[in-house]
């Protein structure tokens, strides 16, 4: 790759293909650590799976859980989800925004190197 093709902006089109892979691994994130947490809620909380969507989804978002838990394992696994989804939430909106910030860099970085 020469020094020339180094400076050049992503054509429109392939950064529209790196956004679409960036967005699918985004979902694939996201439908993994929901999955998670219906297993975890259905299975050591008792909750139906409707039920079990809704506080996983609810706890992943960020808004907090709805249901209420009675045994220690199913307290300790809706602690554990918690702090995994916070950690998922910032890693999930770094790999969809990651060609964005990445794009916009590199163009200010163009306008600052133009001749």
């Amino acid at each position: 790759m020469s020094h020339a093709s180094k400076r050049q902006l992503l054509p429109r089109r392939e950064f529209i293909r790196r956004l679409g892979w960036s967005l699918a691994a985004g979902a694939a994130l996201i439908v993994f650590s929901l999955s998670v947490g219906m297993v975890g809620y259905h299975t050591l909380a008792g909750l139906s799976w409707v039920d079990a969507f809704l506080d996983a989804s609810m706890i992943l978002s960020g808004m907090g859980p709805l249901s209420q838990l009675h045994s220690t394992s199913a307290k300790i696994f809706a602690g554990c989800y918690a702090l995994y989804s916070g950690i998922a939430l910032l890693m999930t909106a770094g790999v969809v925004l990651a060609p964005v910030v990445h794009r916009a860099l590199h163009k200010f970085h163009l306008e600052d190197t133009a001749p």
